[in-house]
């Protein structure tokens, strides 16, 4: 869940989603799901030569298992909060066991 409460505080940011196939894209995060899938707006292919077919799409839907990357912008990572909530899950997952 960590990741999931990270990515909705991105929502409306532009970022740009590398995917398993080698496609980059960017556009700005429409909204998130539980199992990570993200829809974007506003779309553009980063190597559009390699992927013309894309040019004309303006709206995207991309499934969460295929995500390789999410590059993010940098003013937009809380890397404080991000360790204390993984500190936090950590504990709460020892004390499961």
């Amino acid at each position: 869940m960590l990741f999931y409460s990270f990515f909705r505080t991105l929502i409306s940011e532009e970022i740009i989603v590398e995917l398993k196939n080698d496609l980059a894209i960017r556009g700005v995060l429409h909204s998130v799901d539980q199992y990570l899938n993200l829809k974007l707006r506003d779309i553009s292919v980063v190597n559009s030569n390699k992927f013309p077919h894309l040019m004309s799409v303006q709206n995207c839907f991309i499934r969460g298992s295929v995500v390789r990357y999410v590059v993010i912008p940098a003013n937009r990572v809380d890397t404080h909060l991000l360790q204390d909530s993984t500190r936090m899950e950590s504990r709460e997952n020892r004390q499961k066991s």
